[in-house]
């Protein structure tokens, strides 16, 4: 987190804290949290999920061609053009969206991964319930689809991908549910578009999004965990563009981008985020801590420009005093995705 990060930060929780002191520690709370969750990730990927599953492909490889045993079949559509799991085409700002994080077998990798795929479904409908405030709510599960690692592997980009009899596995679990499906991405040194490509046979599917956290995407030479990673406006515009490219091409509905932000420069040039036809471009607050810090952080960057939706993530165990869902929408503006990990 860079100085004028922490400096903000700091302006705006001092009626809360009284002690300057209060908000380093906080910040290096949460460096050492998410420092242990690397090593974690790697522990899962390499030993728990592979051999429970078989469902890491190596580190630097594809996922596998469509067609392969244990890829979701199509979504089954009524006559005329793909709907989402609610029978709609838009997503925000028709609906909320509420949404679990994480990836399967270890509950350090989020939510998400607590259980099966469906009993997962089953907790998450309960919570999207409970944001039924002012519009309809669309349940979606947040899937980390490729994994930032602490060792560079093979190809130097520490990263893993899922595959697609995993991935395959969690569409079906989420059309159970009647949610949408995000595939995240913690990118290491691989670049966000390279990853996105690697996506491209579940992105035609009409329910599928993308989340982006550039906190994981290291430049040359960095490691993830000895340094904040960020991204560019640029990179952004370019995967949305993308999106839009697919919509358009197979008539699809509206899809879901998220992007992840707890610093000022995750994002670099920022105020050049445009919108894109056919893509919902949704920046989510994240980090953890008690209730007045994560509310500065979505007061600093939460916005109501045209075309730009807002999220908020909350961690079940990460989070000092979990604000519960009433809470969450007394937020100004009251966010369009909520996110939990």
């Amino acid at each position: 987190m860079g100085r004028s990060d922490l400096e903000e930060i700091e302006r705006r929780l001092k009626a809360y804290s009284g002690d300057p002191r209060w908000v380093q520690r906080q910040v290096a709370r949460e460096r050492a949290i998410r420092q242990r969750r690397i090593a974690l990730a790697s522990f899962v990927s390499l030993a728990v999920i592979f051999a429970a599953a078989g469902a890491w492909t190596r580190i630097g490889g594809s996922s596998s061609p469509p067609g392969r045993a244990g890829a979701s079949a199509p979504a089954k559509q009524a006559a005329g053009p793909p709907k989402l799991p609610d029978g709609g085409r838009t997503i925000l700002p028709r609906t909320r969206v509420v949404a679990f994080y994480g990836a399967p077998e270890d509950a350090g990798l989020g939510t998400l991964g607590i259980g099966t795929a469906d009993q997962a479904g089953r907790r998450l409908d309960k919570m999207a319930a409970k944001y039924r405030a002012d519009r309809p709510v669309l349940p979606a599960m947040e899937l980390i689809a490729t994994v930032v690692q602490a060792s560079p592997g093979e190809d130097g980009l520490y990263r893993a991908r899922q595959s697609s009899e995993l991935i395959g596995r969690y569409l079906a679990a989420a059309r159970r549910a009647h949610a949408l499906l995000i595939l995240d991405i913690q990118p290491g040194r691989s670049p966000f578009m390279r990853e996105v490509h690697a996506y491209a046979r579940w992105l035609r599917e009409p329910d599928v999004g993308i989340a982006l956290d550039p906190e994981w995407s290291m430049a040359p030479g960095e490691a993830p965990g000895s340094v904040i990673g960020s991204t560019t406006a640029e990179v952004v515009n370019r995967v949305q563009a993308y999106m839009s490219q697919v919509v358009k091409k197979h008539n699809l509905p509206q899809k879901l981008l998220i992007v992840h932000r707890f610093t000022t420069d995750m994002i670099a040039n920022a105020r050049t985020l445009r919108p894109y036809p056919g893509v919902a471009l949704t920046v989510n607050v994240d980090g953890f801590g008690d209730q007045e810090n994560k509310v500065s952080k979505y007061d600093l960057f939460s916005t109501r420009k045209p075309g730009r939706f807002n999220g908020f993530k909350l961690f079940f165990h990460e989070d000092s005093g979990l604000m519960r869902p009433r809470e969450v929408l007394r937020l100004i503006p009251r966010p369009d995705v909520v996110v939990y990990e």
